[in-house]
Parts: structure tokens; C-alpha cells; sequence
């Protein structure tokens, strides 16, 4: 493959993941959006995290469920206070290293 074939792969791939995010930036310029889905907007960084590592519980260590449950359990907390998504992953990684090298 040629270097112009390789830029211009990486030129449209760059449009295509640009303008679907700012379409909405430019029709909803100026206009707020309803508390309803304010609050349902809020809640999408946690209920994509949840899709993202809930299966992965299942498998974190073959032949025990136990180090899963207690990242998931540390996550739960930490989301639960309010914390921030990063602050959640973060900390359920920290509680979870915690734990194994506890044992």
C-alpha cells in the first residue's frame, strides 16, 4: 500500500469520527437540554463501564470468582459515593491489587 493511500485512510477515518460528534455541537448551539435527559446523559459513562466489565468479572482469574466480585463490589462503592468514572476504575484497580497482594 502507498503512503497517499495510507494519509488518506487516516484523513477519512479522522472526518468520520469527527463530524458524527459535532453535529450535535452545532444544532444544539445555544439550546439546553430537558433535566430528564440531562439526568439519563449523566448516568451513560457508568452503564457503558458496567457493559465493559461485568462480563469480565467471570474471568478475571480462572478457577475463582472471588477477585472479580471484589472490583466489582469496589466499583459499586466508589460509583455509589458519587465518585467520578475514572476516580471508580482507578480505585476498584487499587482495591483489587490491594487484594491480590494481600493473598
Amino acid at each position: 500500500m502507498s503512503n497517499s493511500i495510507i494519509v488518506l485512510t487516516i484523513i477519512g477515518m479522522g472526518l468520520v469520527t469527527y463530524i458524527p460528534r459535532m453535529i450535535p455541537f452545532i444544532m444544539f448551539r445555544g439550546k439546553g437540554l430537558p433535566p430528564f435527559l440531562q439526568g439519563v446523559l449523566k448516568n451513560v459513562p457508568y452503564a457503558t463501564l458496567g457493559a465493559l466489565i461485568f462480563p469480565a468479572v467471570f474471568f478475571i482469574q480462572e478457577g475463582s470468582i472471588i477477585p472479580g466480585l471484589v472490583g466489582m463490589a469496589a466499583a459499586f462503592l466508589i460509583a455509589f459515593l458519587g465518585a467520578n468514572v475514572i476516580f471508580v476504575v482507578l480505585g476498584s484497580i487499587a482495591i483489587l491489587s490491594a487484594y491480590s497482594w494481600l493473598l
